[in-house]
């Protein structure tokens, strides 16, 4: 449930291969790998390699999208999940482990408010369901559902796509821990280089969802680039600004449309 997929996906949508298809039905698979590392306000680095699996389905207005990943997470036993799924429970840190095995499955539907082809701007507005699939003893979740609420924004000013992300989460609670619900967002500019390539970045922000934890504040610029009419690969780097983002993350994507 993070803004930074939805950043990238503002510069898919935005591309003109696809946009008189949308209404046929349009399926969208893909595959991708996320590394980063961090201290998340501890003295020890939590390193998480991340492997998602993705599935999307476009039938006029609707989006349906389903990711299921493959998790690697190696620090102290109080950093739990990887991406936007990512919690450091309170109580200070855990045994230092090495951890791996199925991620959270994260579903979403999302509906086309406005279309940006007849209003000069669009709404995307939808909710998403992180399940909790992940296994807890292992701390590559939290063992419980997640649910948000979420619109994404979109002007098209020429080349220039200006987008912004609102949603609400609300946390499943493990056992002993409350986790604050929280409104989140993400504010950016995707370009296009050429009709093959777009360049942008993404400002995502979240506020601490633990007493003595730490807000997400952190920047992803990214590369899209079309490999032909069904392919395209997505190229990111993230640097974080404070205790709750990584202090570094390097991602890739390779998705195919037909």
């Amino acid at each position: 449930m993070n803004s930074r997929a939805a950043a990238i996906a503002v510069v898919l949508a935005s591309a003109p291969c696809g946009i008189t298809l949308a209404a046929e039905g349009v399926v969208t698979v893909g595959a991708g790998a996320e590394y980063s590392s961090g201290k998340y306000g501890g003295t020890e680095k939590t390193q998480i390699l991340y492997l998602p699996v993705t599935a999307k389905y476009e039938t006029g207005p609707w989006a349906f999208k389903a990711v299921v990943p493959y998790i690697r997470v190696t620090g102290p036993g109080n950093v739990v999940g990887a991406g936007a799924d990512r919690v450091t429970l309170p109580g200070g840190a855990a045994a230092r482990r090495t951890e791996s095995g199925l991620g959270d499955v994260v579903a979403s539907v999302f509906y086309n408010l406005f279309d940006e082809r007849q209003t000069s701007f669009g709404v995307d507005v939808g909710a998403k369901v992180k399940l909790g699939t992940a296994d807890e003893a292992k701390g590559l979740g939290t063992g419980e559902n997640d649910y948000a609420v979420q619109a994404d924004s979109y002007v098209p000013l020429g080349a220039l796509t200006a987008f912004g992300t609102l949603g609400y989460r609300w946390y499943g609670d493990p056992p002993g821990v409350d986790l604050k619900d929280v409104f989140y967002g993400a504010i950016g500019a995707s370009y296009r280089v050429s009709g093959e390539t777009s360049v942008g970045l993404a400002y995502d922000l979240r506020p601490r969802i633990t007493t003595a934890g730490a807000r997400i504040s952190e920047a992803t610029a990214f590369v899209s680039q079309r490999l032909s009419r069904e392919w395209r690969a997505q190229f990111y780097s993230v640097v974080g600004f404070s205790d709750g983002s990584p202090d570094f993350g390097l991602g890739a994507a390779l998705n195919y449309r037909f």
